[in-house]
């Protein structure tokens, strides 16, 4: 059976092969992996939306620009799906798994169609989080998580002159540069504080912050909206508390996302903020592979206290958890090799981050305005543990090879903070390095 006319299996068929519920970049490279260790049982990559497996990071950037086409957002041919024995299922939800002790069962879809299978794969992802308020259904009030999300906005764009992004977090920002660049007026409102709030710290969002301010953002931090004003069934503003309204054609909501658990939790599996899975990817039933942004897994970093767990919605995370999954599902035990890392790119603002900050307790900032270079290194115990870095792809480098070498960058105030020193002449074994 080949990737491009690929069909269900038929309900009597006997359990066989693996099935990957998601044809997300987490399930794509777990199917890969497989196949590069020797995995030699049948794969079925199945995906609810109606498109080949494609990158997400460049719909709110280069693809709606207009810079990149479709075709280079897609991830693998046909032709290689058919080379590698990999069965490509598109346009079929999962809405039941009937599972047996051994790891074995059937997926039914949404269809009526089944799919069984010898072992499982949860690689799900998110959704984006919806925004429950008057006006939320009018036409022009937009998300951005997945292709027809953004089909949708690139259809209305070239019509609309005003655009209000509600959220001020990396999809909100990325979506706001590029609708700025295309020359739409943009406003973006944030319900909280600062920009970012869950991803970075104060100095990173103050920079952020003034940074965009200077490029021509109208961002209001503290905006607490009302409702969504509408005239003939389509949004024509956003009203703020005091009354005061913001005229918009779309209005692009990008609050966050919600990892999809509703299998897992069908399937009696451990979900907390996540499908909960060991270090080795495992579910609690000890069978399933959960991979991704659904999973909540063990804190990878080395030196993080124990029973610290988190959720990491990156594409480096989707490809390096799919590697420890894919060595699970072959009987092996491979822990997270990989130090976590992120990016954002924001008009000519290209955010690094390695590591990750939660639990600090000092930062050292490095800032070169006349380079456009910032970076902030964060500490715990006097042990650095991740930086954010803005254009400054030398500090990133160096903080993640620290990390991933199980060195330290000591926290001299006159070193460290110094734009001029390299981060990584001060790099150190953690046994030489101060308490």
């Amino acid at each position: 059976m080949t990737a491009s006319d690929s069909q269900p299996t038929g309900t009597g068929a006997e359990p066989t092969g693996l099935l990957i519920i998601g044809a997300s970049q987490s399930g794509v490279q777990l199917a890969i992996s497989l196949r590069a260790l020797g995995f030699e049982e049948p794969i079925t990559l199945l995906g609810e939306e109606n498109h080949r497996p494609y990158q997400r990071p460049a719909l709110s950037k280069e693809w709606l620009q207009g810079e990149v086409g479709n075709e280079s957002l897609i991830f693998r041919s046909n032709e290689y799906w058919d080379e590698h024995d990999v069965t490509l299922v598109k346009d079929e939800r999962i809405t039941e798994i009937r599972k047996n002790p051994d790891g074995s069962g059937v997926a039914i879809a949404e269809s009526g169609a089944e799919f069984p299978f010898q072992r499982l794969a949860l690689t799900v992802g998110a959704r984006a989080r919806k925004l429950a308020i008057d006006g939320g259904d009018l036409a022009g009030v937009v998300y951005l998580r997945n292709a027809d999300d953004a089909l949708a906005l690139k259809a209305i764009v070239g019509s609309a002159t005003d655009v209000v992004v509600v959220g001020g977090g990396f999809i909100g920002l990325e979506a706001a540069s590029s609708l700025k660049k295309m020359g739409k007026n943009v406003v973006v409102l944030e319900a909280g504080p600062r920009l970012v709030g869950r991803a970075v710290g104060e100095e990173t969002a103050q920079f952020f912050l003034d940074a965009h301010r200077a490029r021509g953002l109208d961002i209001r931090l503290g905006a607490k909206i009302t409702r969504f004003a509408g005239s003939d069934g389509a949004v024509s503003g956003v009203e703020l508390e005091g009354g005061t309204v913001l005229p918009a054609q779309i209005v692009l909501v990008g609050i966050g996302v919600v990892p999809n658990t509703e299998l897992a939790e069908q399937m009696g599996l451990a979900v907390d903020n996540g499908i909960v899975v060991d270090q080795h990817a495992l579910a609690s039933d000890g069978t399933t592979v959960a991979v991704g942004d659904c999973a909540n897994m063990p804190n990878p970093v080395p030196g993080s206290p124990a029973g610290e767990r988190i959720r990491l919605e990156s594409v480096n995370n989707a490809i390096e958890h799919a590697k420890v999954a894919a060595y699970s599902l072959m009987g092996r035990r491979e822990d997270y090799a990989g130090i976590p890392w992120f990016w954002s790119n924001q008009a000519d603002l290209k955010l690094q981050i390695a590591g990750l900050s939660m639990g600090f307790d000092a930062t050292v900032v490095r800032r070169d305005d006349e380079r456009g270079k910032f970076s902030v290194l964060y500490y715990r115990a006097g042990r650095i543990i991740a930086a954010d870095c803005v254009n400054a792809p030398l500090d990133f480098m160096a903080v993640k090879n620290a990390l991933a070498k199980g060195q330290n960058i000591p926290a001299d105030a006159v070193q460290a903070a110094a734009p001029d020193v390299q981060l990584k002449t001060l790099a150190v074994p953690l046994a030489a390095a101060p308490a």
